[in-house]
């Protein structure tokens, strides 16, 4: 039994991931609701309540190393969910995942960067395979790669989440689970609502019951996303947990087409393209041992 446990933070993962793959399609039906930054405010604090509701035993003791750790993470998540959701006004949803997914084999590279822990040749090859999916994805050929400002917001998104990753990843084990996660999520919120006018949105939506439960909802599995993410990466290291989460462009691809969402064949092929280049980055060669006479 103990065996099998050692794989239940893999399957958490494995399953937020799904409920991260349809929340792309639930925000682009949001959005008829609201504008984007506000949204995401609403949405995270509606997630920072529900987790401070069940934590506020433990929140008494909130230290400024955890207060500095959520805020630092909270400050990537606002950036990445707020990037993800502005680009979902013009681009489909499904086309938005496969880009931020490069954030996958971004980890690795960024992991060189910060901690000097230099990529694998597998992690290059995956990176080259996911740069050629993302220009066939975007619709560009290899000498004339423009990006259009809907698919440029998702690349900024893929550099956020990777920083969130390993920045989970290194306090984790660390902290309490907890407080930091309502501090993050908190963080996340004020800034989302802070930076409304920086993004142009000059007046808050007028209220809704479409906005109100999508801001619910989705707030609710972000709380639930969250808080699986601190946990389960105090067990697994942050290259594993970012192969666990390439599923997610191929959940929201599968929920995109449910709902209608029709990729041309050539930007469905670098999607896939993407996926590859993300599994192949986290293969590893073993080498194989001389038998001993």
């Amino acid at each position: 039994m103990q065996k099998y446990k050692a794989y239940f933070p893999q399957l958490a993962l494995i399953f937020i991931t799904m409920i991260w793959g349809s929340t792309f399609l639930a925000v682009q039906y949001a959005l008829n609701f609201s504008s984007p930054m506000f949204f995401v405010g609403c949405r995270f604090a509606v997630a920072a309540v529900a987790i401070f509701l069940i934590s506020i035993k433990s929140i008494r003791g909130l230290t400024l190393k955890e207060t500095a750790a959520g805020t630092v993470i909270g400050v990537v998540i606002a950036i990445g969910y707020g990037t993800q959701t502005i680009a979902l006004q013009s681009i489909l949803s499904s086309e938005s995942a496969f880009l931020t997914a490069l954030y996958v084999p971004l980890v690795p590279i960024l992991m060189w960067v910060v901690c000097q822990k230099r990529p694998s040749s597998m992690t290059w090859l995956g990176t080259s395979l996911a740069f050629i999916g993302l220009v066939l994805l975007t619709g560009n050929d290899i000498f004339n790669i423009r990006f259009s400002y809907g698919q440029t917001l998702p690349l900024i998104c893929a550099f956020a989440v990777a920083l969130e990753i390993i920045l989970i990843g290194y306090f984790a084990g660390k902290v309490n689970l907890r407080r930091v996660t309502v501090v993050q999520l908190a963080v996340a919120s004020v800034l989302s609502f802070a930076s409304m006018k920086m993004v142009g949105e000059s007046t808050i939506p007028n209220f809704s019951w479409g906005l109100a439960l999508f801001a619910i909802g989705l707030g609710l599995a972000s709380a639930f996303i969250q808080f699986v993410m601190n946990w389960a990466q105090r067990m697994v290291d942050p290259s594993r947990a970012a192969i666990i989460y390439s599923g997610e462009p191929v959940w929201a691809g599968i929920f995109g087409r449910i709902a209608g969402e029709r990729l041309p064949l050539l930007t469905l092929f670098g999607g896939l393209l993407v996926v590859l280049g993300v599994l192949v980055s986290e293969l590893k060669w073993k080498k194989s041992k001389k038998k001993e006479h």
